[in-house]
């Protein structure tokens, strides 16, 4: 049986929502079209591997700019960190992989943590998740203002107020839902992909045929500085480190196989897949064309002999590399500069789909608050959204968008959940061999499969383990003074945090957990209709009350004038009204304490009954109408839910300006009011009601 549909061709079960919120979110969707909203593998790529893939933009960059601190000579040790970039590259790709395959439910890192090393070790790996989602929005959309920059210098002035809008229409468009998120990410990604494989293609051949191309910054030479042995092991250390970056992403696909269409878990192994192997090519593509290019990129600017760094920003790699291969200001180069861009900034798309999938998780089990677990009327967790878009914009407002900055505090956690995640898996691994034993595998096919793909497993994700581990080490010793330590500082303490919200719901639990042994022991039914003046609010609330039958029903005023207080009591004789009137004296003008204080006694004399209070509110339509009326009916309904047998009943009355939000009127079905049959919405519901009950189908 469909829904019935107005003349409007609306679901009349839709609900209403503001015009502002259904012209930039569209309509609400029905729960009944999430599998609609499932990811295909080819849209599941931009919107998860966003990220992975755009990070190529700026870890070719980042490595370089701190080997070149040391001087040029230093550019030599370039390929070799690549190279130990693209195997641990290689190595989590894989081990990821596996994580898919022994954990789809969508907990990634911190459901194998906590399932296989324990609570503590779950939370510290949500709580290094979290805040590096957040700073994986801040880096893109840094990375993407700096890109538009190259391209564009004049609107340097503009760099916090571009990333802070951009941020903004990240958060639109992922509120509008999964499916139509994907869409919009799927253009620019593809169209980056496509342009940079050409771009180092077309480097490679002109290289290869005697042409190479030349960086404008290639003629530039470096002011370098004096190292050490030592300081020269941490620089190298530290450009490995910084083109790790690369590896930033690989995590999102393990945190939403939810989202991928069936079957879930091969769809998003080949996705991750798929997203490994074009990093790969595109980060070691990119670093060798920046070599073969002499692209030099420097932290600071002015220490390029040559470069005029107070009039002009500096150019990025990929802007370097773009004017190198194709010429500055030609088509190719806006096409790049822009594909670029655009990828970089949606690739805080990949944080707006992890983020709150993590969020939902970590709601679920308890250890964040509940509304993150709630899907909004696009059938996206749209609080978790609000919530990273509002942490990302302060990021980025505290540290100005400035990339070179915000790189310092970048991957420290998500080499922390790497690590954790990895040793939660070997142990999973090793669990599985404990309980499959040699004799069980000779006896049973089933259990030999399973035996050989935890020791494939064991031996996967030992290694990664390792590798993870020891880039962590290497990460935290050579960002730590850089900025790095503020990471370390915000780990545990959201950490702490999140223990708190786990232990709060779990005495709250324990508390309201029903037993056989509780006894509430109320004897009576008592209403009181709190009455200020006698007006038409409060005849609602009477008739309400007496329509309940409560055992005892009292009119109770709160006198804070005498002089009011005598003219109620005149105005009350002269209309009959069929209650007793109760005036309570109030000479400090509050209204909870007094009320309290009747009720008290009133059950002092006549025993523990269960008392229901009435309050009129009035109901408007205008935002500026709350601040006219004193709010009184919340203020003291909040009061008197402290009262142990203390019930509240809000009795609303509208006023016409009310019309505006809720005087909505149902609409007659199409005919019925040719047919000359009036629609009565009480009626068109029953009779309904009446249907579904006569087939139980339904």
């Amino acid at each position: 049986m469909s829904p019935a549909v107005t003349t409007e061709g609306r679901d009349p079960a839709l609900p209403e929502t503001p015009a502002a919120k259904r012209i930039l979110l569209g309509e609400p969707l029905s729960s009944d079209a999430m599998d609609e909203h499932l990811l295909a593998k080819k849209m599941a790529l931009p919107i998860f591997a966003s990220d992975a893939l755009s990070s190529v933009a700026y870890a070719p960059q980042e490595l370089l700019m701190i080997l070149l601190t040391g001087g040029l000579a230093f550019l030599a040790f370039s390929p070799w960190i690549a190279a130990a970039v693209v195997i641990l590259l290689t190595v989590v790709v894989l081990s990821y992989r596996q994580l898919i395959k022994a954990y789809p439910s969508g907990g990634g890192d911190y459901e194998v943590a906590r399932t296989n090393l324990g609570e503590v070790p779950g939370v510290v790996v949500a709580a290094a998740l979290l805040v590096d989602y957040v700073l994986t929005v801040a880096v893109s959309v840094a990375s993407g203002v700096d890109n538009i920059i190259s391209a564009l210098p004049f609107l340097d002035p503009a760099r916090v107020e571009m990333a802070v809008g951009f941020v903004i229409v990240i958060v639109l468009i992922n509120l509008r839902g999964v499916r139509e998120a994907s869409l919009v990410f799927a253009i620019p990604t593809y169209v980056f992909i496509t342009s940079v494989v050409i771009m180092i293609g077309a480097g490679l051949v002109r290289t290869a045929l005697g042409d190479p191309p030349v960086a404008s910054s290639a003629e530039f030479a470096v002011q370098a500085e004096s190292l050490t042995q030592a300081a020269v092991i941490l620089l190298v250390l530290r450009a490995f480190s910084s083109g790790c970056s690369a590896l930033t992403g690989v995590e999102a696909v393990s945190n939403g196989v939810p989202a991928f269409r069936r079957p879930k878990v091969r769809n998003a192994q080949l996705t991750l897949t798929m997203m490994g192997g074009i990093a790969i090519f595109l980060f070691a593509g990119l670093t060798t064309i920046a070599l073969v290019a002499g692209v030099h990129y420097a932290e600071d600017p002015c220490t390029l002999i040559g470069f005029d760094c107070e009039n002009q920003p500096q150019p990025s790699l990929m802007a370097q590399v773009a004017a190198a291969t194709f010429g500055m200001g030609s088509v190719p180069f806006y096409i790049i500069q822009a594909a670029t861009a655009l990828v970089l900034l949606l690739a805080a798309n990949t944080a707006f789909n992890g983020f709150p999938l993590l969020g939902a998780v970590l709601a679920r089990d308890g250890y964040a608050p509940k509304a993150l677990n709630t899907r909004g009327d696009r059938l996206v967790f749209s609080n978790g959204m609000l919530v990273l878009g509002l942490a990302a914009v302060a990021v980025l407002v505290i540290y100005q968008a400035n990339l070179t900055t915000l790189i310092q505090l970048y991957i420290i956690g998500v080499f922390v959940s790497f690590s954790l995640g990895q040793l939660g898996m070997v142990r999973h691994w090793r669990g599985i061999l404990r309980a499959t034993t040699r004799i069980e595998a000779r006896r049973d096919p089933a259990s030999a499969v399973e035996r050989r793909g935890a020791l494939t497993g064991l031996v996967i994700n030992s290694t990664g383990a390792t590798f993870t581990a020891a880039v962590l080490v290497i990460v935290t010793v050579t960002k730590f003074t850089h900025g790095a330590w503020l990471v370390f500082l915000a780990i545990p303490i959201l950490a702490t945090l999140m223990l708190g919200v786990n232990r709060y719901y779990r005495d709250v639990e324990h508390e309201i957990r029903m037993d056989d042994d509780v006894h509430f022991g109320s004897s009576g039914d008592v209403a009181l209709v709190m009455v200020n003046r006698l007006q038409k609010p409060v005849a609602k609330a009477i008739d309400y009350a007496l329509a309940a039958r409560h055992d005892t029903t009292i009119a109770l005023h709160v006198a804070t004038d005498p002089q009011e207080a005598d003219a109620l009591q005149r105005e009350w004789a002269q209309h009959s009204i069929p209650l007793p009137l109760v005036i309570i004296d109030s000479p400090y003008r509050t209204y909870g304490g007094p009320v309290a204080e009747f009720i008290r006694r009133y059950r002092e004399k006549h025993g523990s009954a269960v008392v229901t209070v009435y309050l009129p509110q009035y109901i408007v339509g205008h935002w500026w109408e709350t601040l006219l009326h004193n709010r009184r009916a919340r203020r003291l309904a909040q009061q008197l839910m402290l009262v142990h047998g203390v019930s509240i009943t809000l009795v609303p009355w509208l006023l016409d300006s009310s019309e505006l939000i809720y005087g909505r009127r149902s609409r007659p079905l199409p005919g019925q009011e040719r047919a000359g049959r009036p629609f009565d919405p009480v009626e068109h519901f029953e009779h309904a009601e009446h249907s579904s009950l006569e087939r139980p189908d339904l």
